[in-house]
């Protein structure tokens, strides 16, 4: 898919089509926030305030969507984070459709939440401990929920992350990746395959996550940390939510940092025994070679294209490292 101007005028002219079904007029006040998987919008018309969320085609099914909303619900009615709650349609529907003039579209709104994205301006270690204690919450949830009938996400495993069924492509078509380079990777990869294997996916380990936590996807107002985009929910490891709070800075110096405040804020709210602790390292390198197979699938997104091939030889020195550290 390219994000041309030409795609990009007729999803906004799409999405005007749609604008009526939230009570907004076709001439609202859009603007683009994000696009990767989806694109996502503020709209504002009047006094009303709402994030409209566009989804990539043949990505999510509708049930899919609708099971992520009905966990969203579930947490807004059992108050365990703040999270911005879905918003019907005017016919009570919290999904609706449009035609960007090529392809069908799956649209969602969602109340606007205030606030900015955590950085290391805004204490960083600090707000990874009040992550954690969100994450155990939302863990503690997902173990007790019992999910509606036909509830479908998709399954995080080693599989679908970075093996032969992976969701965000193979990783081997990585951006600059070399022979030297593959033949590192390819050694890591075998290596987590066997990690991975060895613990397991027992239920005291593997269930319903958020999968995204990533700096992007919280805001931070005040002494609030609320947590967007629950859009690649699924069944994973309860820990790899912290691999992917790091994604995009895994090779950063202050991990190790944010590792430790995570694991001090969950533990304050839930128990998490060592061996869970220490399998941290090996899901933030399994969490980096897919996020370098998503660069090298995903190379018309912005995101993308910031990351280019410099990401992929990081995944490659990072390799090299959890290599060399990690007993055979």
């Amino acid at each position: 898919m390219l994000y041309d101007q030409d795609f990009l005028n007729r999803l906004e002219s799409g999405l005007r089509t749609a604008l009526p079904v939230w009570g907004l007029s076709p001439s609202a006040q859009l603007r683009r926030l994000t696009i990767s998987e989806n694109a996502t919008y503020l709209a504002e018309d009047g006094a009303t305030r709402l994030i409209l969320r566009v989804h990539r085609p043949h990505y999510h099914s509708e049930a899919e969507i609708r099971s992520e909303l009905a966990w969203i619900a579930a947490l807004h009615e059992a108050a365990v984070i703040t999270t911005p709650r879905p918003i019907a349609t005017s016919s009570g529907q919290v999904l609706t459709t449009f035609s960007d003039g090529q392809s069908e579209r799956f649209a969602v709104a969602f109340e606007y939440m205030s606030g900015e994205e955590p950085d290391t301006s805004h204490d960083l270690v600090k707000w990874y401990g009040v992550l954690g204690g969100i994450t155990a919450r939302l863990h503690q949830h997902s173990r007790q929920w019992v999910r509606p009938e036909n509830f479908a996400r998709k399954l995080w495993c080693f599989e679908t992350i970075i093996g032969p069924e992976a969701h965000w492509g193979d990783w081997r078509l990585a951006l600059g990746l070399d022979a030297a380079g593959k033949a590192t990777l390819e050694r890591v990869v075998t290596l987590l395959a066997a990690q991975t294997k060895a613990y397991g996916q027992t239920p005291d380990r593997f269930g319903l996550i958020h999968c995204d936590m990533r700096a992007a996807n919280l805001l931070v107002e005040g002494e609030r940390l609320g947590v967007i985009d629950f859009d690649d929910c699924g069944m994973s490891w309860f820990v790899y939510d912290f691999a992917a709070s790091v994604s995009f800075m895994e090779h950063e110096p202050f991990i190790p940092e944010l590792m430790k405040a995570w694991l001090a804020g969950y533990r304050h709210v839930a128990p998490l025994a060592d061996e869970h602790a220490q399998a941290l390292p090996m899901f933030v390198m399994l969490r980096r070679l897919q996020l370098t197979a998503w660069i090298a699938t995903h190379a018309e997104t912005p995101t993308a294209q910031s990351m280019g091939e410099a990401y992929t030889h990081g995944t490659v020195a990072l390799a090299a490292r959890y290599l060399s550290e990690t007993s055979p």
